[in-house]
């Protein structure tokens, strides 16, 4: 497809929208009460999504934004489990919610042994209401993801991994802090397949210190070898100040503006030419995958894993950090290990910070899902569904002005559709339905 690369709206700083309202709105006012009474509140067989963190990796990669820390001795990760466990206790014995699905993040859920791995599955088996065909996901650092592990995650019920490569030029590896040659991800994925994993899902990145278009043009040649069923293709975002370990890249390094847009851009075309279909604005899916035909029918969803064909709107998070997505609140429970294990241990729930939700909010909040989804809106309807007017959801009338004009989208009577070249700027326009902030910079990534 055609590329427009607009240098007024590509390098502005916007969520990615995971969730809304965002993370940074939350704040100490909402906890383990407003936690409480939203697990109190799901009803019996409702469909809910779990989430489950282990904060903890082999090795600290020097681009990563996740809430993560160096494994070191092993019995970091005993004690971890316990207090997941007691955490896991405490939540079901209040959830009468079915689970759907389940997906393990982190970190490295395979810093686990793959005894604990699967211990901690069966836990969960025996304290929730798990549906027999519940999609069970895990990502995987895979240096360190052999046989053993393969073997633990299969027998536990995983049947899709997403595995971290982020790029396979070794050069951009050294410049990111995570070497990985080709071979070790291409092992790590055939003995998931021999142990039965049988859907694939590869994280790569664009933006990295380093990188050049040829360099994206080699990963993804080396990313076909792979055969990935969905691609992640996600735009590095370098946030020094708020992350340390990011310190350690040279920013001096890292592509401008119109490189990043251009990368995407690369990156896009070759997914597409090669069968796959595009998702959203950074993931690419096979045309079979459930992803593709979730997107295909006006089911797709956006959650704090990305986009996603999980249907269940309540999403409970465990572990360290984990985000709970309630109808009411959004609920973020202790990010430090020790204060989470001291609280969970107790009896107690985790959460310590996080939002409310009002009519407003969750209307919002489904006009910019639907947005992201599906490239078209109709934000009036989505308004009148929860009682008001989509004037009373817009917050930044001129920005959808701005985006008309610069041809990224079309805008009639409250139907918004970002058109082939906008594509790359979906966010903004979800931006003007965020009444939390004007475009701003320097705490989000770039739109592209």
């Amino acid at each position: 497809m055609a590329h427009r690369y607009l240098p007024a709206l590509a390098a502005r700083a916007v969520p990615r929208y995971t969730s809304y309202p965002t993370a940074a709105e939350f704040g100490a006012a909402v906890g383990a009460v407003e936690q409480g009474a939203e697990l109190d509140a799901v009803a019996p067989g409702q469909p809910v999504s779990l989430y489950l963190h282990i904060p903890y990796c082999e090795k600290i990669c020097w681009y990563c934004g996740c809430n993560t820390g160096a494994t070191g001795r092993p019995e970091r990760l005993d004690i971890y489990r316990a207090a997941i466990e007691a955490e896991i206790a405490t939540v079901a014995a209040r959830m009468r919610g079915r689970v759907t699905a389940v997906h393990f993040g982190g970190g490295s859920p395979n810093a686990l042994s793959p005894e604990a791995f699967g211990g901690l599955c069966r836990t969960l088996r025996e304290r929730f209401d798990i549906a027999p065909d519940a999609d069970w996901a895990a990502e995987i650092d895979p240096r360190f993801f052999g046989r053993a592990h393969a073997l633990a995650f299969a027998r536990a019920g995983i049947g899709r991994i997403s595995v971290g490569a982020q790029t396979f030029a070794p050069r951009v590896q050294a410049a990111i802090g995570r070497i990985q040659p080709f071979a070790q991800v291409a092992q790590a994925i055939a003995e998931a397949r021999s142990a039965g994993i049988g859907r694939i899902n590869l994280d790569l990145m664009y933006g990295l210190p380093g990188q050049t278009m040829d360099d994206i043009a080699a990963t993804i040649a080396a990313a076909h070898r792979l055969a990935p069923d969905r691609v992640a293709m996600f735009g590095y975002a370098h946030l020094p100040a708020l992350l340390p370990r990011q310190r350690r890249i040279d920013g001096s390094a890292l592509p401008d503006a119109p490189a990043r847009f251009w990368q995407r851009a690369l990156a896009h075309d070759l997914w597409v030419e090669a069968g796959f279909e595009a998702i959203g604005f950074d993931h690419f899916a096979r045309p079979d995958d459930s992803l593709t035909v979730a997107a295909r029918a006006g089911r797709l969803r956006r959650n704090f894993q990305g986009f996603t064909d999980d249907q269940a709107t309540t999403l409970i998070g465990l572990g360290a950090s984990a985000i709970s997505n309630f109808d009411g609140a959004i609920i973020q429970n202790e990010k430090h290990v020790g204060r989470y294990r001291m609280a969970v241990l107790g009896g107690a729930l985790a959460g310590v910070r996080g939002v409310r939700r009002d009519a407003v909010d969750r209307a919002a909040g489904d006009v910019i899902e639907r947005l992201l989804c599906d490239g078209v809106v109709d934000a009036e309807a989505i308004a009148q569904r929860h009682g008001m007017r989509a004037e009373a959801l817009c917050h930044d009338p001129a920005a959808l002005a701005a985006l008309v004009d610069a041809g990224a989208i079309r805008w009639s009577d409250w139907t918004i559709e970002t058109t082939r070249l906008g594509a790359p700027y979906a966010r903004l326009a979800a931006a003007a339905f965020d009444r939390y902030r004007a475009v701003s910079h320097g705490q989000f990534s770039a739109a592209v």
